[in-house]
This record gives C-alpha cells, sequence and structure tokens, in this order.
C-alpha cells in the first residue's frame, strides 16, 4: 500500500541507521525534504552524529540536542539550514519540546529504537503521533515491534500512518482483541491476526541477523557515549594534572599507567581517592547506555555478554540488572564457582547476561550462548582484547552477532580503541608516545 510511513523491522546490527541515511539523503536530493527529526533513546543520539559524519554522501548539518531546556530551545530556533538540516533528540526531550520541534516543521521524522513508543498513553507517544500527523515522511526503526502482545503495533503505527491502523487505540482493540474477564475488560485473546500481520507488512522491511548473509559473522559496533557536564569536567582535571605531572618528572611506564588507570576509571564512571581507598561515583553515562542495549536484547530473545575492567563498574552493572530482575552469571577476581556461573549462561534460559572481568575471563571460557557482546571498558592489551572476542564467536557458535563498544567522546577510551584497532598493544606506547594517550 502507499503510505507516509515505513517500518524498518531490521535486528541489532543489519544497518538500521546507515540505511536511514541513505533513505533521507535520497529525499533531500530529489527535493522532497530539508528538515530530519531523529528521535532516539537517550544512550544513542550521539550514534546518529557519528553514523552522518562517516556516511552521508550529500550536504548536512546536524546538532543533537542536550543542555538544559532553554539551550536545546535555542538550538531549534537557530538550526543551520545548511544542505539537510538534522535535529536528535531523545524521547524524554521531545515530549517536553513537542511545541518547539511543531514550529520547526521537520519533514521527515525517524523514530529510533521505536517500541519506546508502544503505550499509547505515554506522554511522548502522544507527541510523537501529533508531530508524525504533521509530517510529510515517518519512519520506525525497530527489530521488536511487538514484545508483550500484538497490540503493541498500534501506537508504532498511528505515529507512522493514521490510515493503516486507524486513530483510536479502542477501535484497534475491538477488531483484534477478544475480551474477557472481569467487566469485560481484560484481553483474553486475539482474532483477525492475519490482517493485522498482513497490514503491518506493507509498510515494512523486516531481515533478522541470522538471514543477513552478506553480513559478516560479528558485525562491530562503537556506541561514542557523551559524559554528563560535571564528569567531563573532573575527567579534563584529572588529563591536565596527568600531563602536567608527567612533563614536570620522570616519564616511566609505571606512572604512565597509573595515570592512565585513573582516566580510565574515571570513563567507567568512577574514581578512587588519591590514597586509592575510597571510590566515588562521577558518572552514569556507561551505564545508561548499557542499560538500553540490555532492554533492546531482552526484547528479541538475546542473551549477552558484558566485559567489564573495574570492580565498581562490575558491581555497578550487578546492581542495574538485579533492580529489573535480569538473571545473570558473573566472573571477577572473587568467584570462586566459575564454572557454574559458564555453565548458568550457557544453559539456563533465566540466565541472560554474563558480566566478566576482562582481566579474569578473556581466556578458557565458553560463551556462545552469547550473541551481543558490549564492551563496557577496555585494557590497554591487544591480546586481552582478543581472547576475551574468542569466548563468543567460537566452535559452537551457530549465529551471528554484535560486538558493541562503549566510547566515551574525547577521553582516554577513543585512544585505547584506535590503538586497539591497529592491533597494538597501548602499552607500547607508553613511554616514547604517552603525549598521544595523556594531554592530547
Amino acid at each position: 500500500m502507499q503510505s507516509k510511513g515505513c517500518a524498518y523491522l531490521m535486528d541489532m546490527g543489519t544497518g538500521k541507521t546507515i540505511t536511514t541515511i541513505a533513505v533521507a539523503g535520497t529525499l533531500f536530493n530529489t527535493g522532497n525534504i530539508k528538515r530530519l527529526l531523529v528521535v532516539s533513546p537517550k544512550s544513542i543520539v550521539q550514534v546518529w552524529q557519528q553514523e552522518f559524519d562517516k556516511f552521508a554522501a550529500f550536504p548536512f548539518s546536524i546538532s543533537v540536542l542536550d543542555g538544559d531546556g532553554n539551550k536545546k530551545i535555542d538550538t531549534i530556533r537557530h538550526m543551520d539550514s545548511f544542505g539537510l538540516a538534522v535535529i536528535v533528540v531523545n524521547y524524554e526531550s521531545c515530549w517536553r519540546l513537542e511545541a518547539e520541534i511543531a514550529r520547526w516543521k521537520p519533514d521527515m521524522i525517524v523514530c529510533d529504537e521505536s517500541s519506546k513508543i508502544k503505550n499509547p498513553q505515554a506522554k511522548c507517544s502522544k507527541a510523537l503521533h501529533r508531530l508524525g500527523k504533521a509530517s510529510r515522511y515517518n519512519l520506525i526503526l525497530t527489530g521488536t515491534p511487538i514484545t508483550n502482545s500484538p497490540l503493541d503495533f498500534f501506537s508504532q503505527y498511528k505515529f507512522l500512518d493514521e490510515s493503516i491502523f486507524g486513530s483510536t487505540f479502542y477501535g484497534f482493540r475491538s477488531k483484534y482483541a477478544i475480551l474477557g474477564g472481569y467487566q469485560n475488560h481484560q484481553i483474553i485473546g486475539y482474532k483477525h491476526l492475519a490482517e493485522l500481520v498482513e497490514l503491518a507488512h506493507s509498510v515494512a522491511f523486516r531481515i533478522r541477523i541470522d538471514e543477513a548473509v552478506e553480513l559478516p559473522e560479528f558485525v562491530e559496533e562503537i556506541r561514542p557515549v557523551k559524559l554528563e557536564k560535571k564528569a567531563q569536567q573532573i575527567y579534563d582535571g584529572i588529563d591536565k594534572d596527568s600531563f602536567a605531572e608527567l612533563m614536570s618528572g620522570e616519564v616511566t611506564a609505571r606512572n604512565v599507567l597509573t595515570r592512565l588507570l585513573r582516566l580510565s576509571q574515571c570513563t567507567g564512571g568512577f574514581i578512587r581517592d588519591d590514597e586509592g581507598g575510597v571510590v566515588q561515583e562521577v558518572s552514569k553515562a556507561k551505564l545508561e547506555a548499557l542499560e538500553d542495549i540490555i532492554d533492546e536484547c531482552m526484547e528479541q530473545g538475546k542473551k549477552v555478554v558484558v566485559f567489564a575492567r573495574f570492580v565498581p563498574e562490575i558491581d555497578s552493572i550487578a546492581k542495574m540488572l538485579q533492580k529489573k530482575k535480569i538473571g545473570y552469571a558473573l566472573i571477577k577476581g572473587d568467584v570462586t564457582d566459575r564454572a557454574e556461573q559458564v555453565d548458568a549462561f550457557q544453559n539456563d534460559p533465566d540466565t541472560k547476561v554474563f558480566i566478566g572481568q576482562l582481566q579474569t575471563t578473556g581466556m578458557g571460557l565458553t560463551l556462545t550462548a552469547g550473541t551481543v557482546a558490549v564492551y563496557y571498558s577496555l585494557d590497554f592489551s591487544y591480546a586481552n582484547y582478543e581472547q576475551s572476542r574468542a569466548r563468543i564467536r567460537r566452535i559452537g557458535q551457530t549465529k551471528r552477532g554484535v560486538y558493541i563498544h562503549l566510547v566515551c567522546k574525547d577521553t582516554i577510551d577513543e585512544k585505547v580503541m584506535a590503538a586497539l584497532k591497529q592491533k597494538a598493544d597501548v602499552s607500547k606506547l607508553l613511554v616514547d608516545d604517552y603525549k598521544k594517550l595523556i594531554g592530547g
């Protein structure tokens, strides 16, 4: 059918972002759009900046809305109109900024991870329904449009194009749900599902990663993370002090490593006092990014392996999973029942996540139940990095998967990742080229 909306029902790692950029570029080049709004989870907004910079083969200007509300409003009002004008905003800010966005009049709106608007009563869903009605083209991106019920389609498709499933949830529910139970208000079954599926797929493109034969066995992704303003200030202070101390004293591998260690701890969210004792939490940026990935993987029924370097990070990740009531296995330095932890992850369907300390789990373990590996933090050894990757992609792995690296922008994370990409031990840079890592 013809529609103003399209659904890219594409699994993680199958290229939703680059495909969207290509479509937006084509519409811009043919004179159909001048303004694009991208709405995404908070942890992914920086990804859009990175992907546009890397892949857009057409003129564009892009602004990722951050800071306080007044700063975001000012950015919208003074958006540069060079090429395709792109604004990226997170879901929470979108509904708060609805009036300003409506005045900006985006020609095309993209909802990334659109399951975030599956509840038709949520404030953000209602805002996007209104914004989507006024725009010329709409696009949703998700690998899991439905998680609990076929009725999850409604709100996402109402944003796309009301003509597909109608404008009211109650009319949609009466057509596709069987009601019963107390006062006939409980959903006890579904009807006309063949029609529902046919309508949903009439404007959809579906691809599962296991079916994407042109992709490599494991897809690489670097997910940029932006530290909070205060955390970035703390990081910059440590970086500046480290550079000054190294410039004024004897440079040895040991004191360079000590300084690099503090910088890496900071990007992971924690720093210790000068005596190396008390741990202080300074950032939740990586934890929030990981939580979004975990949520997406749980919706898609995928098991996840998380590698982290520092114990406070691992404890923080475990606490987050406990709060979400997600079963996990864990190996770090003081864990003795390692075989049982691995067995639970490999064989227990309720153990969804494996958390491993990079130095402890880098060798000898089989974690092929996982199809998504997240690198929360890295050490400076290419050997450790390669060994950890082999925990998942090894004999016994029958599915395609994704390696995701959480990399804080403008920090040591970027420099370590660049060195590992070149198959270099960062340790080799420590003395002669330490300025590339600190103060650069």
